[in-house]
């Protein structure tokens, strides 16, 4: 069933006039984010410029968008050191992809028809119902579009403006994201701007940031924006992401210099996404862990 939907995923962006790129696994920089965790890679090849195991291809496949493509999707092995538990594996597969042109709006739609076709390749117009867990949840688009600020607000919590960037993160996950997607899937659109990561900030909103994550079931499946295109602005929101891992006193990777200069040539206007397609086969398939829809979990790999 595994490999039916990657075939299926295959064809979805094929027919769609996407290019499959392909990017490093190893990489000189997996970013700086703070909640991430990356694998350093040792040995006595990389003496003299350290390697990474890569957290997510964004930064190589928007180089490749510097270089005049347009349209490019990928569907990699991605890598978070310390994630594990019913959710999360450490080793997962990624499905990441970009278009020139758009706004976070398009890719969205994306998503949706995405999740049909996926589902329509092996028989649903439903997902299967797992038993105290979640509902089965209808695939036909279009899903429901919550702004941050009122997907709070339903779920009985504080605004989320008057919280801190923690606080908001631990009354996510504990309190509204089990109130996502409960009868089909929908997006949590509009996240406050200091929680940016590399979206850019709303013309309509200064608040907020054209960043968007979709959720099935109370369970994230994508994460994408309207990206940032300014070399100097990503500069400056790496250094304060490296501040805030020195003041935890978490390991500062390097900073993709590469990708600062490709910025400087000139990244056209684009937005993407980056979706957990291991969390998409426990959706379609019925599971209820993440172990139940790959061959080889962390530790029997």
């Amino acid at each position: 069933m595994r490999s039916a939907l990657l075939r299926a995923l295959r064809e979805f962006f094929w027919e769609e006039g996407f290019l499959e790129v392909e990017t490093p696994i190893a990489c000189a920089s997996p970013g700086v984010e703070v909640h991430l965790s990356p694998f350093r890679l040792e040995g006595p090849g990389l003496r003299f410029e350290s390697r990474w195991l890569t957290t997510s291809p964004e930064f190589h496949m928007k180089r490749l968008l510097t270089c005049g493509m347009d349209r490019i999707f990928q569907v990699t092995r991605a890598f978070r050191a310390g994630e594990r538990g019913d959710r999360h594996n450490p080793e997962f597969t990624m499905v990441e992809w970009y278009r020139v042109g758009v706004d976070y709006r398009a890719i969205q739609r994306d998503c949706e028809r995405l999740l049909v076709h996926l589902g329509q390749s092996i028989g649903l117009d439903r997902s299967p119902e797992v038993p105290g867990q979640r509902d089965a949840l209808l695939l036909e688009p279009p899903y429901p579009r919550v702004s941050f600020e009122e997907a709070f607000r339903r779920a009985g919590a504080p605004d989320p403006f008057a919280c801190t960037p923690e606080q908001r993160d631990l009354i996510l996950v504990e309190q509204v994201e089990p109130t996502l997607g409960r009868s089909m899937p929908e997006f949590l659109v509009d996240y406050p701007a200091d929680q940016a990561s590399l979206a850019r900030i709303s013309p309509r909103d200064p608040r907020v940031a054209e960043r968007f994550e979709m959720y099935a079931g109370g369970l994230e499946l994508a994460n994408g924006f309207s990206e940032v295109s300014d070399a100097d602005e990503v500069l400056r929101r790496s250094q304060e992401d490296l501040a805030a891992r020195r003041a935890l006193g978490l390991v500062e990777p390097p900073l993709d210099e590469r990708y600062l200069e490709a910025l400087r040539r000139g990244l056209p206007p684009c937005a993407g996404v980056a979706l957990g397609f291991d969390r998409v086969a426990m959706i379609l398939l019925g599971a209820r862990r993440i172990d139940e829809v790959i061959a080889f979990p962390f530790e029997a790999a």
